[in-house]
This record gives C-alpha cells, sequence and structure tokens, in this order.
C-alpha cells in the first residue's frame, strides 16, 4: 500500500513577529494570595479550581530544581525540538512557533511570511521533531511542514483528503526519512523527503479491532474514532497508542502488519501512556485517573496479552499525571493538572513533591529531556519551565 503526496513551492523563509495570542485568565484571591489552580475532569479537560494552594509533602523539595521561562505567547504550548544545544523549536495552538539560539533561555516569534496573519493564527501546531538539519512539524487544520536548512526556509507537504485521520504524530529520522501517525492509527514512512508515503500498517486500528471482535480485549469490540495518543520509542521505533476512552492500549513493532490490543489491567481509565527512557526494551509506564502512576518491568514483550505493572507511591491528591519523563536511570519526573511536580530519585518506586509550579497557574502538559542537564516542561498558559540544575 503506498500513499504519495506531491510538493509544492518552497515556503520562504521565517521571520520574527512581535505578534502573539493572548487567553484571559481567572485568577482569585483568597487569603490575600493569588492562586490559580486547574483540575482534570476524568475526560481530562481541564477546570479551574480555586484555592491557597497545596501544601507541601513532607520531604518535599528546598531547592528550586526548574525555573520558569517568560515566552512571547499565551498559548498552550504543545511540544519542543532541538537540532542541536541551543538551537530549537517551540510550538503550540494558535499559529503559536517559537525559536531558541540560546538552549531555550529566550524564545522569540516566528512567522511564515507567504502566510496571511490571521491564516497562521487558525493553526495549531501540535508535533516538531528535527533530525540534524532536518525539521518537521504538524498541526490542525491538517498541516505538514518540511526544512533541511534548520529551519531558515520550510516547505509545506499537502496531505492527501484519502488520508485516514489526521496527522498527529511526526518522526525526524534524518535524510529525507521520517514516520508520520494519523489519530486513527496509521502509520506512514517516507524515505524521499515527503514526496511518496508507504503504509507500516495494513489496516487502520477500529478497521482491526472491528475485523477481530473476540479479541478479548475489554472495550475494543465496536471500537470506533481516534486514538487519543501515539508515542514513538527513539530506539526500535516501536508504537504505543491508548484509545479514545482509555479502556485499553494498543503496541505496534516494526514488521507487524496491524496493532495488537491489550487490557489495562485495573478499573480506573488510563490517562497517558510512554516508554521509560524512550525506549521499549526498558519497559512502560501508565497513568491512570485519579493521578496513579504504574511502570512495567524492563524486559516485557510488546506483544505479551498482559504486561505486569507496578504501581509507583506517588500521591497526587487526586491530579491528573499527564506526562512521565527519565532524566537518568534513577531520577524520574511526573507532571499533571494544577502545576503538579513529583520526582523520584529511585528509579520510579517512590516520588516527592516538588514545589517549582506550585505558585504557576496552569497545567503542566509535557515534560522532555535532551540530556541530563537539559529538560523543559510545557503547559497552558504559555507556561515553559527549563531544568535549572546545570544549566
Amino acid at each position: 500500500m503506498v500513499w504519495v503526496v506531491a510538493m509544492v513551492t518552497s515556503v520562504q523563509a521565517l521571520t520574527s513577529s512581535s505578534s502573539s495570542a493572548s487567553h484571559g485568565r481567572v485568577v482569585m484571591s483568597a487569603g490575600g494570595i493569588e492562586v490559580e489552580r486547574r483540575r482534570l475532569t476524568e475526560a481530562g479537560v481541564a477546570a479551574i479550581v480555586v484555592g491557597v494552594g497545596k501544601s507541601k509533602a513532607a520531604g518535599a523539595l528546598d531547592i528550586k530544581s526548574w525555573e520558569q521561562v517568560e515566552v512571547p505567547a499565551s498559548t498552550t504550548l504543545f511540544d519542543i525540538a532541538f537540532e542541536s544545544p541551543s538551537h530549537g523549536y517551540l510550538v503550540g495552538s494558535k499559529g503559536t512557533f517559537l525559536e531558541t539560539i540560546d538552549g531555550g533561555k529566550s524564545w522569540k516569534p516566528r512567522t511564515f511570511a507567504n502566510l496571511e496573519e490571521d491564516e497562521e493564527v487558525g493553526y495549531r501546531f501540535e508535533k516538531v521533531s528535527f533530525k540534524g538539519d532536518e525539521g518537521w512539524v504538524i498541526g490542525k487544520p491538517p498541516i505538514l511542514l518540511h526544512t533541511t536548512d534548520k529551519g531558515k526556509s520550510w516547505e509545506r507537504i499537502p496531505l492527501s483528503p484519502k488520508l485516514p485521520g489526521e496527522p498527529s504524530g511526526i518522526a525526524a529520522l534524518g535524510a529525507g526519512k521520517a514516520e508520520m501517525t494519523t489519530s486513527t492509527g496509521a502509520i506512514y514512512a517516507t524515505g524521499n523527503a515527503g514526496r511518496n508515503w508507504k503504509a507500516l500498517v495494513k489496516e487502520t486500528i477500529d478497521a482491526t479491532l472491528n475485523r477481530v471482535s473476540s479479541s478479548g480485549v475489554s472495550g475494543a469490540s465496536y471500537f470506533t474514532g481516534q486514538v487519543a495518543a501515539i508515542d514513538r520509542d527513539t530506539t526500535t521505533g516501536s508504537y504505543l497508542a491508548v484509545s479514545s476512552r482509555g479502556n485499553f492500549y494498543l503496541t505496534w513493532q516494526d514488521g507487524q502488519d496491524f496493532w495488537i490490543p491489550h487490557n489495562r489491567n485495573t478499573a480506573k481509565r488510563i490517562q497517558a501512556m510512554g516508554f521509560v527512557r524512550d525506549d521499549a526494551a526498558k519497559g512502560l509506564w501508565m497513568t491512570l485517573n485519579g493521578g496513579a502512576l504504574t511502570i512495567s518491568d524492563a524486559t516485557q514483550d510488546l506483544s505479551a496479552e498482559s504486561p505486569t505493572f507496578s504501581t509507583a507511591n506517588l500521591n497526587s491528591g487526586g491530579y491528573g499525571i499527564l506526562d512521565v519523563a527519565w532524566r537518568t536511570d534513577d531520577e524520574v519526573w511526573a507532571v499533571g493538572g494544577g502545576g503538579t511536580m513529583y520526582v523520584s530519585r529511585d528509579g520510579g518506586k517512590t516520588f516527592k513533591f516538588d514545589d517549582s509550579a506550585d505558585k504557576i497557574p496552569g497545567n503542566l502538559y509535557t515534560v522532555r529531556f535532551f540530556s541530563p542537564d537539559m529538560g523543559f516542561v510545557l503547559g497552558s498558559d504559555g507556561l515553559l519551565l527549563k531544568y535549572a540544575k546545570g544549566a
């Protein structure tokens, strides 16, 4: 199965722009302290919760491990990528596209010279990925951008109207190579900078589940719609997807024709999942509604029907945990709603509350480390944190 798209004329080089979209904030006073808290509902939608702030848990850190970075945007930030330790890009809603040349200490807005301002603001840039000089950006409404010169100029690659679902993920693999996923679980690979794409799975997730209705996976039969998220490990190119209702998850490995569904083995619904240290061989992590975090054994076979997960000692107070990242083999960070941050020093067995973002309004959606001394947390309302130690 081959899906073909054609290249169009290059988008002109990015130019600086001082404009940025803004969101109004609701901040109420409680006991003389202005605070704002957002708590996630079961569906993962943030609702504002106002209070005087959570009390510091026993053993909480006194030294701030993260510092807030001011960015020229007040929109939700979704993804971050670097082509070198100093040069990178940050993307978000309402056309947010920011660039740094000092390792993330400061950011400037960029804009496409041949796009009208109203048109650009209408895009929700969700993923950015770089491998050397080559980079890719995807967004909604469906858009795919490609650069081979570190972002000085970009080509817009039209997407086929027959594409199943909307682009949901992109991974730059270098030398014209990339992999793209869609919201229905399709996986495509290109080896010539997007001129041609080859399907890596024979059918979408819903087609697989409905064709094999007796799979034994709870909630898998008659599955329709989109998956909530798809993650790719950087070592083997394996994929992990969570169903839109959070009632089961699926895995795919290179060479397999179809996605493999798995039961979650818990009454709570899955909120988010990922690979330990971005490597399928090191295990999986899974967060559940109510703020629970579980981590699987390191040697699990992704094709196994029911991998073994152990529950981490993390008391989030009910705030949803939305992302987890390993800084080192022993140090693990978990982030989520209401500015919650937790750190583990024993590989994810036990976590302690970190108050680096406790007084900052907003939800934390993404935590990512590019090296032990270079990490970032992305959140709502233009919230960006940079790892402080070693910076």
